[in-house]
């Protein structure tokens, strides 16, 4: 079962976050504070969403998304942050579930496409999306400002 996460998940979003961040070997980068997950998430201005995999009850795996928008398709897009499936509830259709929710999601909204990135070492992760249909963007690079350096390019005008 897919489903919606509410406030009141926030505990479990942020718990599936770090399982995330530890199976990806970056536990060390988790600086998250849930008050902030919950205002972020449920609050007056939502940056982002969270859709939760459930089995009996509980939750085994969540998608936490976004839209973005592509100037040449002149359209809104999702964009995938975070994919992840508990390793014991792995191969149950739980991950394909959540794509495709996010798929429907995307076709409902008029979205022009979903995407996301993935670790170059994660090849389970890799052929797993590879079977859907998903094609890499190799000629594309992802840059990222933060820290130190976002805070000195702020500054400087």
């Amino acid at each position: 079962m897919i489903r919606d996460a509410t406030p009141e998940d926030t505990h479990t979003i942020a718990e599936l976050l770090r399982a995330l961040a530890e199976y990806e070997r970056l536990s060390h980068e988790v600086v998250l504070d849930e008050d902030e997950l919950r205002a972020h998430l449920f609050g007056e201005r939502r940056y982002a969403e969270v859709v939760l995999a459930e089995e009996a009850g509980e939750a085994v795996g969540f998608a936490l998304f976004f839209h973005n928008y592509s100037t040449f398709l002149g359209k809104p897009g999702i964009y995938l942050e975070d994919l992840f499936v508990r390793p014991e509830h792995r191969s149950g259709g739980h991950g394909k579930a959540l794509l495709a929710h996010l798929a429907r999601l995307a076709v409902e909204r008029g979205c022009g496409r979903l995407e996301w990135s993935v670790l170059d070492w994660n090849e389970p992760s890799i052929s797993f999306y590879r079977s859907l249909g998903a094609v890499a963007m190799d000629e594309w690079t992802v840059y990222r400002l933060s820290g130190d350096a976002l805070r000195r390019l702020a500054a400087s005008m």
